[in-house]
């Protein structure tokens, strides 16, 4: 088996035995990016040289290392900053920015002897589901290099999934991991609000946004959130928790567990074969022992409009500090002031960021503001409320994490519409603040992934890595590889 086929868990293990050393390690996830990314366009920097120095560092401690994780070579998606590296958010606005900081979960993984091999792609401020609206030019899927890896952690799951590092942060704000986790066929989490630190994170929508791993399986998974779950009094949002057991907690014992099926997530609107591979995957975790019932959850419909309202309004706020004058991308001529700030930015972010900033600051306009804004955020507090209504019959929710499979490149650009609605399985989560999974549990007839989503209760990653874990006790999914790997 070669070293690109290890899950980071066997990998660190390997290091830690004296098997493998840590710039073999890093040398052969470079190799690959270096074969693999210019078809694929996972990566938008790569930052070779400081990850065979990290790697040389870092040898030797590797033996009597705490972190699993030790060693492992990992990749960063581009809108968390990382000092004196390159952070785009995948946009022309911020050109060549570097930042003078590193964002908390860079601090952590590197206190967990992670190696970091660059920046990832993709959609522009994470404003996507595609990995296409990157200034930086689209993600390709490498089970199909004609269709889109999902987004907007895109170039974090295609990564991943061809063996171009062992694990990827990317961040969620309505599907951002799990949606892409989905359609390249890895598995990715997004915690519970709060868990991880957002601080050094270029936000989108704050109140939406949360920092996660997309990796080969739950336990790797497992080990991640281990390593970067923590209180931060840099982040005012972020939470006291019992962190860092999840990892030990995988006994793939989920006997008694009771999961719901909510019957409006397998009605129309999904296809056919989605459907089929995720009530299969509730037989699986059935075989091991779990209940599975079925339960309604009508609020569903009202899930992605109060999502695109709530991210594009926060979305206009958080954006109007980038207008070419302290750093960045500016417009070369200019006739003053104001003509500065609107031509930087109308020449500066792309189609789909400018849609999003408009709609945000229209439904905060006076007069709007309580027809869209404060309706969206009453209808935020009834899903939650229909969630809390929910985990008191369940322990964990089963649904599609994707109405399909991968769409092709193109398809979604040109309607807008198509694109809000393949969220539509995962922006709830988001505005319940609840942590979500998508782990592969199965092929379309064109041999294309199909994830499956749990959902858990706040603080329920135990509970819902626990879950994925028993599935993959029993199923090879998460062990397939595009062509070994190698792009299709």
């Amino acid at each position: 088996m070669e070293l690109i086929e290890l899950t980071a868990l066997e990998l660190g293990g390997a290091i830690k035995r004296g098997e493998v050393s840590v710039r073999e390690a890093a040398e052969a996830a470079l190799d690959a990016i270096a074969a693999r990314n210019g078809a694929l366009n996972a990566y938008i920097t790569v930052t070779g040289e400081r990850a065979l120095d990290r790697a040389q560092a870092l040898q030797a401690g590797a033996g009597t290392a705490r972190s699993p994780l030790y060693g492992v070579p990992m990749a960063i998606k581009d809108n968390i900053c990382t000092r004196g590296v390159k952070t785009s958010c995948a946009s022309k606005i911020l050109g060549d920015f570097a930042p003078a900081y590193d964002a908390a979960v860079v601090d952590k993984l590197r206190e967990a002897g992670a190696v970091s091999l660059g920046k990832l792609n993709m959609d522009e401020f994470a404003m996507g589901s595609t990995s296409e609206t990157s200034f930086y030019g689209p993600v390709r899927n490498p089970w199909d290099l004609d269709r889109a890896p999902g987004g907007s952690s895109g170039g974090g799951a295609a990564a991943v999934a061809a063996g171009m590092g062992w694990y990827a942060i990317g961040s969620d704000t309505g599907g951002s991991i799990r949606q892409p986790a989905a359609h390249c066929g890895v598995t990715g989490i997004k915690p519970t609000y709060g868990t991880v630190s957002r601080y050094g994170l270029i936000a989108y929508a704050s109140s939406l946004d949360q920092i996660g791993p997309l990796c080969r399986d739950a336990a790797d998974c497992a080990a991640v959130l281990d390593a970067i779950m923590a209180r931060d009094p840099r982040d005012a949002t972020s939470l006291d928790g019992d962190y860092g057991r999840l990892l030990e907690g995988l006994t793939g014992d989920i006997r008694g567990v009771k999961i719901g099926l909510p019957g409006e997530c397998f009605g129309a609107g999904l296809d056919g074969e989605v459907r089929r591979a995720v009530l299969r995957a509730a037989q699986v975790l059935k075989g091991r022992g779990a209940e599975v019932v079925e339960l309604s959850f009508p609020v569903l419909e009202y899930a992605v409009p109060a999502y695109y309202i709530i991210a594009a309004a926060e979305a206009s706020s958080n954006l109007s500090r980038f207008d070419g004058v302290k750093y960045g991308w500016r417009a070369q001529e200019y006739g003053g002031l104001e003509d500065l700030y609107r031509k930087t930015r109308t020449q500066g972010f792309g189609a789909e960021v400018k849609r999003r900033i408009l709609l945000g600051a229209f439904v905060l306009s006076s007069g709007y503001y309580d027809a869209y804004y404060k309706k969206a955020l009453q209808v935020k507090a009834m899903i939650k409320s229909a969630f809390d209504q929910a985990f008191r019959r369940c322990d964990l929710l089963l649904t599609p994490a994707a109405p399909a499979a991968a769409p092709r490149l193109g398809d979604s650009l040109g309607d807008p519409l198509r694109m809000y609605l393949s969220d539509i399985y995962t922006v709830s989560v988001n505005l319940a603040g609840l942590p979500g999974l998508s782990m592969p549990c199965g092929f379309d007839c064109r041999g294309l992934p199909i994830g499956a989503q749990l959902i858990a209760p706040h603080f329920g990653e135990g509970r819902l890595l626990n879950a994925a874990h028993a599935f993959q006790l029993d199923t090879d999914h998460h062990r397939r590889a595009p062509k070994g790997g190698d792009p299709a």
